[in-house]
């Protein structure tokens, strides 16, 4: 079953060339069963990505623009009157699908951002005393313009320890982007992109990842890295158990990526930026993703396997 995972991995290539790294860290993500949030600046293929994946995992998707008007029931969904049967009916809003693509979330006010924290976390909606369970696998993959932009609302911390990953793009060289100038129309393309698997092989594919081994003294590695965010002053907060938990699962599907049954500490070391990044805060100097990246790549070096 995994061998369709890399066969989606190349098929997502051919549409958004040159991000081979990016494109598995987002495959490791979906199979760990978490949600990806996708930071960068606009126009370098945030949501070209979050489509082809969902295409070719061939499930079933919806797409929402987060603006600044958008209110909670406008995703979630409302009750409204039916006359006919003197009743309030609820009428589902696009958060009930198997993917939601959340385009430009941070355009959001911070109560519709919140507003999905439930859905993330429990997947299931409660509204009007009624709890409603979601389709499954349900994952939200989200794009983020940068901080810095115009109209933007950070999202809370909250909402940031719901997202498994964080994955940033970046320019394309000038042989990459020299190709996508003369290739082929990329909107044209995902129209084109037939499945390559569907929502059945995806949830055995996610099941099988219990059966990849952590040996203890593996666990006992990602707590060090974890203990060493809280106590080195680097950061205001450190890593949450659940952050701790997230890199122990998003290893095990980089080591199953890759082709193995049991977790190496590369495979935590490959994953510690994309899970860790955008949950902590540098204690100083610049705010940011990038910075906490930085901060993380030294931590690695004095953290000993």
């Amino acid at each position: 079953m995994f061998l369709k995972i890399h066969a989606a991995a190349r098929q997502i290539g051919d549409v958004l060339v040159g991000k081979e790294l990016q494109i598995r860290q987002t495959l490791a993500c979906v199979l760990a069963g978490g949600h990806l949030l996708i930071e960068d600046v606009p126009g370098v293929g945030k949501t070209t990505l979050a489509h082809a994946l969902a295409i070719t995992l061939g499930l079933q998707w919806k797409r929402q623009q987060f603006t600044s008007d958008l209110l909670p029931a406008d995703v979630a969904g409302m009750s409204v009157y039916d006359r006919g049967s003197g009743s309030f009916v609820f009428h589902p809003g696009p958060l009930f699908t198997q993917v939601l693509l959340a385009d430009e979330i941070n355009r959001a006010t911070p109560k519709t951002q919140s507003g999905l924290l439930e859905a993330m976390e429990e997947r299931q909606v409660s509204q009007d005393g009624v709890t409603r369970s979601l389709p499954q696998p349900f994952f939200v993959i989200a794009t983020q313009n940068c901080a810095h932009q115009l109209g933007t609302f950070p999202l809370p911390e909250s909402q940031l320890d719901r997202f498994l990953m964080c994955v940033t793009l970046g320019y394309p060289d000038a042989a990459t982007e020299r190709a996508l100038l003369l290739g082929a129309d990329r909107r044209r393309m995902l129209q084109q992109l037939p499945a390559v698997m569907n929502a059945e092989e995806l949830l055995q594919a996610q099941a099988a990842l219990k059966h990849i081994h952590a040996a203890p003294a593996l666990a006992d590695y990602v707590l060090a890295l974890v203990h060493a965010t809280r106590n080195d002053g680097a950061f205001v907060d450190g890593l949450s158990p659940r952050a701790a938990l997230a890199l122990l699962q998003a290893a095990r599907a980089w080591a199953a990526l890759a082709g193995r049954d049991h977790v190496t500490p590369e495979d935590v070391q490959a994953m510690l930026l994309p899970v860790c990044a955008h949950r902590l805060h540098p204690a100083q100097g610049t705010p940011g993703t990038a910075y906490s990246r930085a901060l993380l790549q030294q931590l690695l070096l004095a953290v000993p396997v």
